[in-house]
């Protein structure tokens, strides 16, 4: 495979994103150089729940879940499509690389419908469509397309979606064959002989095992499950990485052998 066709998508915490250091941008801008095309879904629950708190309005949790009634949207649409999806475009602009910040309302660009249980959840969303279109015009363009996760439905009404899940969705859409998760940790952890260590690759049997022992809890709940639903289609790999590691981009993309491979089988 040449750089040229190489495409990922990356999914990026807000918070993770914001506290990346300079040479992850930089390692960013080389690869974009390369004509390698990066395409960023990002998510921002703790400045979600920061702006909510100052805005004195509750927020609560459903399977780590944000539910989403219409004053929360308002929030989560301003933090994340204003807010951090700029501070991201700004930080990859100020590393010389080119990037176009969008949400999931431009152009409907991610078609949404409730969740099964919206009842209990609110205007929290999955995605049924992705205008792929859209975002290979922007890479055709020489910039990377940095994805809010808000999505829209043919009534205009706006969802929150998990950002795992849309970066899934457009992983499996675009049919890039890898999905690169950048989190605050190197990998999936396992305890081995009383101590943690990162496992190098994991089937999804092994992560359902490890979700029903408890192994994986928490947070990382919806990201591996978020990930096992990528690996659809194309996307055969979904690599979980700290974005704190030195060059953590191009060694995923060109050497492997950094965090954790999940696999389908």
């Amino acid at each position: 495979m040449t750089a040229t066709d190489q495409r990922f998508v990356m999914k990026c915490g807000g918070s993770t994103l914001a506290a990346l250091p300079d040479a992850f941008f930089a390692d960013l801008r080389a690869l974009q150089e390369e004509g390698v095309r990066p395409v960023i879904v990002h998510g921002g629950g703790p400045a979600i729940s920061e702006t909510l708190g100052k805005l004195g309005i509750e927020s609560s949790f459903v399977s780590g879940l944000r539910v989403t009634t219409e004053a929360v949207l308002d929030v989560v649409e301003m933090v994340l499509a204003g807010r951090i999806n700029k501070e991201i475009v700004r930080k990859i602009g100020a590393s010389g690389a080119r990037a176009l910040g969008l949400s999931g309302v431009d152009g409907q660009l991610l078609l949404s419908r409730p969740v099964a249980n919206s009842a209990e959840i609110g205007y929290v969303g999955e995605v049924t469509e992705v205008k792929a279109e859209i975002i290979e015009g922007v890479m055709a363009m020489g910039y990377i397309p940095v994805i809010a996760p808000i999505g829209i439905d043919d009534a205009a009404q706006r969802y929150n979606i998990n950002a795992d899940t849309a970066a899934g969705a457009v992983a499996s859409q675009l049919g890039v064959e890898r999905m690169i998760v950048v989190t605050d940790v190197p990998g999936i952890m396992r305890t081995v002989d009383g101590e943690k260590r990162v496992l190098p690759t994991v089937t999804v049997a092994e992560i359902d095992e490890m979700i029903a022992s408890g192994e994986i809890y928490g947070g990382m709940i919806p990201k591996v499950r978020a990930a096992v639903q990528c690996i659809q289609g194309r996307v055969r790999e979904v690599v979980i990485v700290s974005g704190e590691e030195p060059n953590v981009l191009s060694r995923v993309v060109k050497e492997g052998g950094i965090g954790t491979r999940m696999v389908r089988a």
